[in-house]
């Protein structure tokens, strides 16, 4: 993510849909529908609109559930966390802590939804913390995102973050010990 998105409120949805058209016609029945805010509307490759919004519970319900009735055929995947964890939040909004642990695990996903749900479940799991997310751009539409903390925490992180979607949702998930400095600086 490139620049931080405003997510006031305990609750998020995103709503990933495989027309850019129909994206803005669901935008616009998403916050007609209740008071929630957009953090992101926009087209992405390869030609997927991704929609996610925040706010309270109840409102971010009642917006996802207008959002799902008008996207109809075009939704790929949807997500609706009623609380997410702190650390996703802070990814979304751009905030890492930058304090790798001794093991970095990475998670892959087809879907930015199934990216999310992996990444809520993994740090609400383990005591690990989220250190990358790349979402969409430039990846042709996937979800990616690194966790860092203790060994054992990576590894029950990954296994819940794997258990989290459908198996074709997740393309893989990779565990790294002790990454070297030079990846860490570098790649991660």
């Amino acid at each position: 993510m490139s620049e931080p998105l405003p997510l006031p409120g305990p609750a998020l949805a995103l709503l990933e849909l495989d027309s850019i058209a129909r994206g803005y016609v669901v935008a616009d029945a998403v916050v007609k529908r209740a008071m929630v805010t957009l953090s992101l509307a926009e087209a992405v490759t390869p030609g997927k609109y991704l929609l996610l919004f925040s706010g309270g519970v109840a409102e971010v319900q009642e917006s996802f559930q207008a959002g799902l009735e008008v996207a109809g055929r075009t939704l790929l995947d949807k997500l609706l966390l009623p609380m997410a964890a702190s650390g996703l939040v802070d990814g979304l909004q751009g905030r890492f802590p930058g304090t790798f642990g001794e093991s970095v695990g990475i998670v892959e996903t087809h879907t930015v939804a199934a990216a999310l749900l992996c990444a809520d479940t993994a740090l609400k799991r383990a005591d690990v913390v989220l250190e990358r997310l790349q979402l969409a751009r430039g990846i042709g539409g996937k979800g990616v995102f690194v966790l860092a903390g203790a060994l054992h925490m990576v590894e029950a992180a990954l296994e819940g973050a794997a258990a989290a979607v459908e198996p074709h949702l997740l393309l893989t998930t990779e565990l790294i010990q002790r990454p070297s400095p030079e990846l860490r600086g570098r790649v991660l």
